[in-house]
């Protein structure tokens, strides 16, 4: 009887501090001074878990929306929900109403228990992980403990009913943390009937929102941001998330993960979890970039190209061919003197070894990825955790829209089902949408293209002819003045077709009734991105591999549409085109980026809370400041992995040709942590919770690019830098054994007889000059063969052939090592994990065991007791006799 009478005084003890916070927290509040940060029912005591709100709507559906909102609740009370209305006049824009909603104890352990939350059984045992040995020297790097790890570790079981003795309930109100409250309400209000129209039924808040009969619906954040809560609201995590995680001046610091995962729910996390780690990764990267562009700037005198390009008595003796027909006159090669050095810095021996190195960084990114998620799987409770429960849902519009039930050969139930012949048309629709939309990438960069050679004329004429452009010309040349001006044009394209493209994807994908939502992510991951690829990629692409690659030579050069010629690289090649492209379009989208997604919401947030505080005298209480608030929306997450993803791809794919692109991104991901922060915590109604334990196909298509990064890495390096045909003279044809670069430019350039230009081809005006150079390797004029490819292009290929294969099997045979040997879990997470796994199964043994024992005694006892009844009975039935 001692353990029971143990448990019976633990219960009473338990029941006794609830009943004593339910009388201060009474005590506390006064219903007549309700502070405007309240988070609470008028009682002071019910705690708001989730917010509608509507206006009144003065048009003919006011009755049909009126009856379906009083259904809508009816049905919520019915689930044990308990809700208390606003009036409008309370309102602050004297037009919207509140409804507040309270999940009780009840209907919490309920849904608790329907949707396998994991709560805390017996404080964990397990040791925290070894530290390395200078762990102290990140001392400034780390935030207070109690923000870190604002709760300690647990051994947790998915929570049931009947089994609430197992848990370590200390106080009701506060053991299931505000994300889980809020994670299911929503579950609930996404699942609740309204009504049945036309035959069918009718449910979920989405379709409510959708028909605006209801305006909003979303959970409370804790309070103010820039002022902790005061009693007796509980502690104010927004306002510590705002102080150690959204400040810029802490821009050094970590992240307070665990917070941000109490607080908005693991999918939001877990984001930053990745963003977080790729930013770590980057660092590494942007210190060999940088070093290698210091090499390069250091290097750059002593280049031997520039120098001879430089040289008035080399570079400026060798006369150019025309870049364009009869307008563009002969150049000297000096002309593009700056050029060429500035080339050198992206063009030289550093360039193989970065290529390299990233191709074995993105390998070991990806590798340790796996590596920190499965530690935060097991640190979060997500191990044994099955996206069916949230992404494998049937979305609200696909039961609506759904005439066909068909029994599921698992469940053995009737499910909504949509036969393929009704979605048919919508997905050829779809795919017709994304050909069309990519097809008009291309043509707008070929529109640029033919602007850039159209344009290219203009600016050679003007610059020649106009005396005060004298200085500007040496940094300046009309290639460099194109190439600008092209790159500038191309990135305006991009972001007014990226702007269109984003509304009529989410409409295809809508109007494709995607089942579930799984599927609708994935429907518009695949659109978006395959759009947003082409759309970023494309001109760096041409540029890359297509520039100057099928230009021909004088007298026989390619025609584009017959009309404009095939562009030409610059003498130093077309890797500094690259760069400049590269750098234009990365440049220009992190920081418009970063001002959209600073700027727009605040602004209307401003506008928004302009319009509706017109009663200043009222109370402007804390549902209606979040309801002024921007709303994050379910695809606001997609957006951000999107964006990093297109800027993993800026960092991956083209890097041999810009060694700084990651110390680019560095310095972008350092603001873009603190921005997306700063938004979440104080510009963004607080987001729905939801769990993710990975970041889903995003890691798929990252491996993709990562393969695809080896191979376009390795075609820059052979076919649009410069260093494999400086390779092939160095070894095979120098004739200077003390300068073995000498001689290099005049090597790498073909002559042509100007007497062989067609009419419609050569410039105007006449020349003392017999010949022009131009970049190739051909045979000169007074050869049999003449201007047919000599035999060092053919050694120069097979080089650059060699090259590509031998890059990519180095690069992949270590991609295939790396992965191998390091394994997805480290073993430390693996004992945790059967450790813990263990000691759960201990304690639900245990418990059940001393369980049972109670009842054996309970049920003994009272055996002897009927049994001494009974023998009372008889004794007393005989004396009667």
């Amino acid at each position: 009887m001692s353990g029971g009478f143990a448990n019976f005084l633990l219960i009473v003890s338990q029941s006794a501090k609830r009943f004593n916070l339910f009388l201060r927290r009474r005590l506390m509040f006064k219903k007549d001074e309700q502070s405007k940060d309240s988070i609470f029912f008028r009682d002071g005591i019910r705690q708001i878990d989730f917010v509608l709100s509507y206006v009144d709507d003065m048009k003919k559906e006011a009755d049909f929306k009126a009856e379906r909102r009083k259904e809508f609740e009816q049905n919520l009370r019915k689930t044990g929900l308990e809700l208390e209305v606003e009036d409008k006049r309370n309102s602050e824009d004297g037009r919207t109403y509140f409804v507040k909603i309270h999940a009780p104890w009840e209907v919490l352990v309920t849904y608790a228990e329907v949707l396998g939350i994991k709560m805390p059984i017996q404080e964990s045992d397990i040791p925290p992980a070894e530290t390395f040995p200078f762990s102290y020297m990140l001392g400034p790097l780390k935030l207070p403990k109690n923000v870190r790890h604002p709760r300690p570790e647990y051994f947790t079981a998915q929570f049931t009913r009947h089994r609430q003795e197992l848990f370590l309930i200390e106080d009701e109100s506060s053991f299931f943390p505000s994300s889980s409250r809020n994670r299911i309400v929503y579950y609930i209000l996404s699942r609740c009937p309204f009504g049945v129209e036309d035959g069918k039924k009718k449910f979920g808040i989405e379709r409510l929102l959708t028909s605006n009969t209801y305006s909003s619906a979303y959970p409370l954040h804790d309070g103010q941001y820039w002022k902790p809560s005061e009693p007796p609201n509980p502690v104010n995590e927004r306002y510590v998330l705002c102080q150690n995680w959204a400040r810029f001046s802490y821009f050094y610091k970590e992240q307070p993960l665990d917070l941000v995962r109490n607080y908005f729910g693991e999918k939001i996390a877990m984001y930053f979890v990745f963003l977080g780690f790729y930013t770590e990764m980057l660092s590494f990267a942007a210190i060999v970039g940088l070093a290698c562009f210091i090499y390069g700037l250091l290097s750059m005198d002593g280049n031997s190209s520039s120098t001879e390009i430089c040289d008035p008595m080399i570079g400026g003796q060798i006369i150019m061919c025309p870049l364009c027909d009869l307008v563009c006159d002969y150049w000297r090669l000096n002309t593009t003197c700056l050029a060429s050095k500035i080339s050198y810095l992206f063009d030289n021996e550093s360039t193989v070894f970065f290529a390299i190195f990233m191709g074995i960084w993105v390998t070991l990114f990806l590798e340790f990825w796996k590596q920190r998620q499965a530690r935060m799987e097991y640190e979060w409770d997500l191990v044994d955790f099955e996206e069916e429960q949230q992404q494998l849902q049937l979305r609200p519009e696909f039961e609506a829209m759904c005439k066909h039930r068909k029994m599921n050969a698992v469940t053995k139930e009737m499910e909504p089902y949509m036969p393929l012949c009704s979605r048919l048309p919508w997905y050829f629709l779809s795919g017709a949408t994304v050909t069309l939309w990519m097809a008009l990438v291309i043509a707008c960069m070929v529109a640029v293209i033919v602007y850039r050679l159209s344009v290219f004329a203009t600016f050679a004429s003007f610059m020649e002819s106009e005396a005060s452009l004298k200085h500007v010309k040496s940094f300046l040349t009309p290639q460099i003045t194109t190439s600008l001006t092209g790159s500038c044009l191309n990135f305006i394209i991009i972001l007014i077709l990226n702007f269109f493209y984003e509304k009529i994807s989410a409409w295809i994908t809508k109007m494709e009734i995607p089942r579930t939502y799984q599927e609708y992510e994935s429907s518009l991951t695949l659109k978006m991105f395959l759009f947003q690829f082409v759309n970023f990629y494309s001109s760096c692409f041409y540029v890359a591999f297509f520039k100057g690659k099928f230009v021909g030579y004088p007298g026989k050069y390619t025609y584009i549409f017959n009309v404009w010629r095939s562009e030409e690289c610059d003498p130093g090649g077309c890797l500094i085109e690259l760069t400049t492209q590269l750098t234009i379009i990365m440049t220009g989208k992190q920081i418009f980026g970063n001002i959209k997604e600073a700027i727009y919401p605040m602004v209307l947030n401003w506008w928004r809370r302009r319009k509706a505080r017109t009663n200043s005298e009222k109370l402007y209480s804390r549902w209606e400041q979040d309801h002024d608030l921007e709303t994050f929306g379910s695809l606001g997450l997609f957006y951000e992995y999107l964006e990093t993803v297109i800027q993993f791809g800026f960092v991956t794919l083209f890097v041999a040709s810009f060694p700084l692109a990651p110390l680019l991104a560095l310095l972008n991901n350092i603001i873009e942590i603190r921005v997306d922060a700063w938004k979440l915590t104080t510009q963004y109604r607080r987001p729905v919770a939801a769990k993710a334990h990975s970041i889903g196909v995003w890691q798929d298509i990252l491996y993709g690019m990562t393969v695809l990064s080896v191979a376009t890495n390795a075609f820059i390096v052979a076919f649009t830098s410069d260093i494999i045909p400086r390779l092939v003279y160095y070894y095979a044809y120098s004739k200077d054994a003390t300068e073995p670069m000498k001689g290099y430019v005049n090597d790498s350039l073909s002559t042509f007889l100007i007497a062989d230009f067609p009419n419609h081809t050569a410039p105007w005006e006449k020349r003392d000059f017999t010949t022009c150079r131009y970049r190739d390797y051909r045979y000169p004029p007074d050869h049999e063969q003449k201007y047919f490819h000599n035999m060092q292009y053919w050694h120069v290929l097979a080089a650059k052939m060699t090259f590509i294969i031998v890059m990519e099997h180095v690069v992949f045979l270590v991609k295939f090592l790396l992965a191998w040997m390091i394994p997805d879990v480290p073993k430390d997470v693996l004992d945790r994990i059967k450790r813990e796994k263990l000691m759960t199964i201990k304690i639900l043994h245990d418990f059940e065991l001393n369980k049972l024992k109670e009842n054996l005694r309970i049920n003994s006892s009272e055996l002897a007791k009927q049994v001494i009844i009974q023998e009372n009975k008889v004794q007393l039935a005989k004396s009667a006799v």
